[in-house]
Order: structure tokens, then C-alpha cells, then sequence
């Protein structure tokens, strides 16, 4: 028959009309069917096909009440660094038969209400969460309601979440170290946002590998950047306006660490002969600077393979415990750092 549309136009209307029950009772189906009757049901699904409708959780199970769809929350998706966390987190879901969907906590007030929506509306089975904090609020009454949840990357223990990340602290201690067992002294650092978990654990390595010389630390020496080229590149001329400047560099991150060379070599030091630099995350850019960055390398697609997994465990109703999942880290010695200066 023509009155059948079969197309993407079809709405909730079109299917209300066709079962011969309300809207409501439509959308009580598609996302709640075990609270309608058999019958209801078998109409309402029966007229989602001859219309043709295609809502968003379309591929939802009916039986089983799945969506086959996570939500991955990143804090910036600008940073190169979450796209090979992204890529492992896509590998396993694909094996799987589950949508990633990607959501940009940068501009967290813009998309809160859209996240919420999805939990509400049961469009996602579970999210992984790539940065510190849940991007909305929602009081505790709502909490129970709320999907399967992994940590990635950071560490938040008082979330009480599963957590898939490195040693941030040992890492940045190991780096510090290494300039140190090179001769430095006068190291600097080049620290990520303090509200961020994972700066706070890597500034306490640098912190503790400073002290252990015995000499004082020099909190001129810690400058904060946010993770972009541009701030390590305006902390790099904060370090070199000091009347005793460092002759080495350690940054949170790969991304502050290439914008700091660039103001350096702008400035006209030769790297590494003026100035070392050690980074973090190994990203590919890493070994493409001039010179090619030493840096710690964090195993950024395992870190997303081993999140899924650990989220398709609780989806799947297995019991998967609170805590640290830790990862080995390495550092990757190239070409940015050497002895000082005599």
C-alpha cells in the first residue's frame, strides 16, 4: 500500500497513528517496552516498521533494553593526546557491535543538558570518562539512575569508579630524574591546570625528585600552562625573564612542551645546547620536533582498550570493582636533552 512511507520523515506521530495509541504510549514502548503490555508492544513495533520510523535508539534491543551505544566525555577534543585514547576505546566497542559517541566537556554548560538527555532517555548503555568529573549535575536520588561508568587517563578516587591509567607521579619523578642524572639543577617546570588530578600527581614527582638533592625548591621554577602550545609557550618566556633561568624544562604534556621549544628557538636558544626539554605522552608530533622530544610514553590506545572492556563488564552485569587499573609508562629518550652548560 502508498500510505506506508518508508522513510527517515517518519515521526512518533506517524507511528501513533498507524498502532492507534498516543504518542506517549509510543514513546513508553520504544524506551521502557517492559512497562506496556505484549500486545501494545507487538502493535507499536509493528507500525514502527510499516512506516518506516527511525528514532535515535533505534538499534536498542526490546528484549534487552540496550542501546549498543557509549558515550565517551572528553575534556578537550582538540588535544591530539584523546584521539588515540578514542581509537582503543572504538577497537574493542567495534568488536562488540557498540556506537561510540564523543562528547566535548570544553564546553560543558552547552552540552549538559544534551548529556543528561541521553541518560534519561536510556540512549547510551554506559560512558567512559576521559577527564576528572562527571560534566553535570545531578542530585542523589538520580545517581542510581545513571549508566555504567569508567575512568580513563585520570584518577578521581573519591568517584568510587573503575579507572584505567598510568603512575603519573613515579612518571613525572622518573623524567625529573633524568635531566637530574644529567647534570641539572636548575630545572623548571611547565605544569598542566591544578584543579586536574593528573597535574597534581605529576607535580609532586617533580616536587619529590627535586628534593631529593637536598636543595631547596625553587617555586619560581613551576609555572601552570593549560595543555595548549600557546601556554607553554607564554610559561616558557615567564621561565626565561627569572634572573637565574632553568636550564632544563620538564612539561606536563607534549603539546606545552612543543610550544615552549618553538618560543625558545623565537627567542634564539639553541636546543638542546641552551636549553633540555622533557615532555609527556609521547604523542606522534614527539619524534617530528626539532629536535625530536624526549618525553614519557603513555599507552594511550591500551588505556582505551582496557576502559571498554572494563565497561562492557558491568553492562553485561558482571561485578567489576572501584579502583586503579595501572599501566606501564616509558621514557622515550631522544634528542632535546643534554648535559649543561660548564
Amino acid at each position: 500500500m502508498e500510505n506506508q512511507k518508508h522513510n527517515n520523515t517518519a515521526t512518533m506521530k506517524d507511528v501513533a497513528s498507524a498502532a492507534g495509541v498516543s504518542t506517549a504510549t509510543v514513546s513508553r514502548t520504544l524506551m521502557n517496552p517492559e512497562k506496556v503490555s505484549l500486545q501494545t508492544r507487538q502493535k507499536v513495533e509493528q507500525a514502527v516498521m510499516d512506516v518506516g520510523y527511525y528514532p535515535h535508539n533505534l538499534s536498542r534491543s526490546y528484549k534487552r533494553n540496550e542501546s549498543k551505544t557509549i558515550l565517551v566525555i572528553v575534556p578537550n577534543i582538540r588535544d591530539p593526546f584523546f584521539s588515540d585514547v578514542i581509537c582503543g576505546i572504538e577497537e574493542i566497542a567495534a568488536q562488540e557491535g557498540y556506537f561510540v559517541l564523543i562528547g566535548d566537556c570544553k564546553h560543558q554548560q552547552k552540552q549538559e543538558n544534551a548529556f543528561i538527555n541521553l541518560i534519561i532517555t536510556k540512549q547510551i548503555d554506559g560512558m567512559v570518562l576521559l577527564g576528572s568529573n562527571i560534566p553535570f549535575d545531578i542530585s542523589t536520588e538520580e545517581q542510581k539512575n545513571l549508566p555504567p561508568i569508567v575512568m580513563a587517563n585520570e584518577f578521581a578516587p573519591e568517584l568510587k569508579l573503575p579507572t584505567v591509567h598510568i603512575d603519573n607521579l613515579t612518571a613525572a619523578f622518573n623524567a625529573t630524574h633524568y635531566l637530574q642524572k644529567q647534570g641539572h639543577k636548575r630545572i623548571a617546570c611547565i605544569a598542566g591546570p591544578d584543579y586536574m588530578p593528573l597535574s597534581q600527581y605529576r607535580l609532586e614527582g617533580y616536587k619529590k625528585a627535586m628534593l631529593r638533592t637536598g636543595e631547596r625548591l625553587r617555586e619560581s621554577y613551576i609555572v601552570r600552562g593549560d595543555f595548549t602550545h600557546e601556554g607553554g609557550a607564554e610559561a616558557l618566556k615567564s621561565l626565561l625573564a627569572l634572573p637565574e633561568p632553568p636550564t632544563a624544562i620538564f612539561c606536563h604534556s607534549d603539546i606545552m612542551a612543543i610550544g615552549a621549544m618553538w618560543q625558545a628557538k623565537k627567542m634564539g636558544l639553541t636546543l638542546p645546547d641552551d636549553l633540555s626539554f622533557v615532555g609527556f605522552d609521547n604523542l606522534e608530533q614527539a619524534k617530528y620536533t626539532i629536535p625530536a622530544l624526549t618525553t614519557i610514553d603513555q599507552p594511550r590506545a591500551e588505556i582505551g582498550h582496557h576502559a571498554m572492556q572494563l565497561l562492557l563488564e558491568q553492562i553485561q552485569g558482571n561485578n567489576v570493582t572501584p579502583g586503579s587499573r595501572l599501566l606501564d609508562s616509558d621514557l622515550i629518550i631522544r634528542e632535546s636533552t643534554k648535559a649543561p652548560k660548564s
